[in-house]
Parts: structure tokens; sequence; C-alpha cells
């Protein structure tokens, strides 16, 4: 038994000496236009939705359904969100493009767990470009987004622009359409599946 215990704690011991090696040597490449390995990505993926699914848990959700909540919504999405996040009329940006990983298409997909999107919109997710919005927003205006959202994907262009005032904001202070961007399109492809399992990582 002990000479099994020593053989264990030997190869723990070989195995993170291996690892940092590996971290200080700068082999591996950090930019953000080369994905993950699958490995990383998959564990990355787990440890980010545990965690928000474990620090939402137990936050109570207002109503979301009042039509001032939903308007004040529409107009901090527009202003904050859009460059990232997408809207309908605007298929991409010049910003959404380089960002890896990319985040959901919410005015497809939208948000599931309100609690989850409102405690990602104020807190954040480190290894992303999604901001903690609460440093510089009350709970109140963070719920006014987790309301819009969720109506989000059933609007067009028009129902868009009518709720928040303006058109969507394409990084560029302005709005662009996208529509026939095969480039876009790939790459909403390559991440199709992490849309599916985002928790509504905002940005």
């Amino acid at each position: 038994m002990k000479k099994t215990m020593t053989i264990v704690v030997l190869v723990v011991v070989l195995a993170l000496a291996g690892l940092a090696a590996f971290v200080v040597s700068g082999s591996y490449d950090i930019g953000a236009d080369k994905p993950h390995w699958a490995l990383t990505e998959r564990v990355i993926g787990t440890l980010r939705d545990r965690s928000i699914e474990r620090h939402a848990d137990g936050i109570s959700v207002p109503d979301l359904d009042d039509p001032q909540r939903i308007q004040r919504g529409a107009e901090h999405y527009a202003e904050m969100c859009t460059s990232c996040h997408l809207a309908p009329g605007l298929s991409q940006t010049e910003l959404r493009k380089g960002l890896y990983p990319q985040p959901p298409d919410l005015s497809k997909h939208g948000v599931h767990d309100p609690a989850e999107a409102f405690w990602v919109i104020k807190h954040g997710v480190k290894l992303t470009a999604m901001p903690a919005w609460g440093r510089s927003h009350d709970d109140a205006a963070i719920w006014d987004m987790v309301a819009f959202v969720r109506k989000l994907p059933a609007m067009d262009q028009a129902a868009f622009e009518a709720a928040a005032g303006r058109a969507a904001d394409d990084g560029h202070g302005g709005h662009e359409h996208h529509h026939d961007d095969d480039g876009a399109q790939g790459g909403d492809d390559h991440h199709e599946h992490a849309d599916e399992h985002d928790h509504e990582h905002m940005h």
C-alpha cells in the first residue's frame, strides 16, 4: 500500500512539473485567432457553466414583464450589447468577428434562465470578452436588460428599433448589415455548439 501511494505521489508530482514547464515555456498559442484544444474547451466550458449555475442559485427574479422595464432594457441593449451579441437586422460586426469564444447571438437564442443571465451580466465571465456590468450599472438596470433579452428573439428589426428608440450599434456608432458575409456564417457554424451551452453569456 505504501509503495502504491509513493508511485501515485510521484506521478502527480511529475505531471505538475510537466504542466509547469509547459506553462513557462511560452509554447502555448494564446492568440484569440486559434481555438482551444477540444479538451481545453470542454474543461473551461464545464467550469464556466457549473460556476454560473452555483452562483446564480437563490437569486430572486423580479417581474420581467413590465413594459417600462423592457423598454429601458431595450435602450441599454442597443447601446451596450449589439456589437457583440447582435440584433435583428445586424448579422455581424467587426468586433464580434475577432472574439473568441464567440458571444452567443442573443437575437436568436435569448436567455433561458433569468437568474443566470442576471449573474453573468452583473459579474462578467473570465477568459471571455464579457465585462462585469455591475461595476457601472445597478441591479435594476441589469434586470431591465434581462427582461428585454427574453423578448428579443421574437422581434424583427422594426420592432427592435421601435423598442430601443434607435438602430443597433455595430461598434462604429451606427447600424450595418452583413447578411452576405460568408466568413461570419462560418464563424457562427464553428461555435454553434457553444451557443447551446452558453448559459446566456452576454457581452
